[in-house]
């Protein structure tokens, strides 16, 4: 099955997990990654800065109805639950979920709604259980799913809801993270080369 994206959620401890998750990336890397780094609404706007000095991908704050792009990585803007549809962004001010805005199981559930089992879900480190419930839904429909082994979490939580909420395809430590969505999401192009 060839997937089609990647969403991640991350909560306490996640700006080094994404550092080096997206320092590790392909810059070939094909498909749209969608971020969901829990922060506070006041937090100034310096993460996504931050996150694309690490990226090898281009990295921006999506707007609404902007098109989700290939090859992009995006990251959910601050107070705004990211949803998608269609293939668009769409951004909400609906109430917070698991005491989050954005919300990790908004964005995973819209992203199983749309693209069934051609999504991949992971969840990182964590001090909640936002993207447990988002998670299981994009294994109900046939995606991918991967959390991080909460033995290499900052902040073991968030992993273990996930694992805990549904039957994860993989449960990996956080350096083996990027070499496996690198393997998996190669090019159809490039893997037939390789044969």
């Amino acid at each position: 099955m060839a997937f089609e994206i990647v969403v991640i959620g991350a909560s306490f401890g996640g700006l080094s997990a994404l550092q080096m998750l997206l320092g590790d990336l392909s810059p070939e890397f094909p498909l749209p990654l969608v971020i969901v780094q829990h922060r506070r609404k006041d937090a100034d706007d310096g993460l996504c800065e931050y996150l694309r000095k690490r990226s090898r991908l281009p990295l921006v704050e999506p707007n609404d109805k902007e098109k989700v792009e290939p090859g992009h990585v995006y990251l959910a803007p601050r107070d705004y639950h990211l949803l998608i549809e269609k293939s668009i962004f769409a951004l909400s001010t609906e109430s917070p979920v698991a005491f989050a805005r954005p919300s990790i199981d908004v964005l995973f559930e819209s992203a199983a709604d749309v693209y069934h089992e051609r999504a991949i879900g992971v969840i990182l480190t964590g001090a909640n259980r936002d993207g447990a419930h988002g998670l299981a839904k994009i294994k109900a429909f046939g995606g991918l799913t991967i959390v991080q082994d909460p033995k290499s979490a900052e902040s073991p939580a968030m992993p273990e809801a996930a694992i805990q909420a549904t039957t994860v395809d993989c449960i990996l430590p956080l350096p083996q993270i990027a070499p496996f969505l690198n393997e998996r999401c190669q090019p159809i192009q490039r893997l037939l080369h390789a044969r």
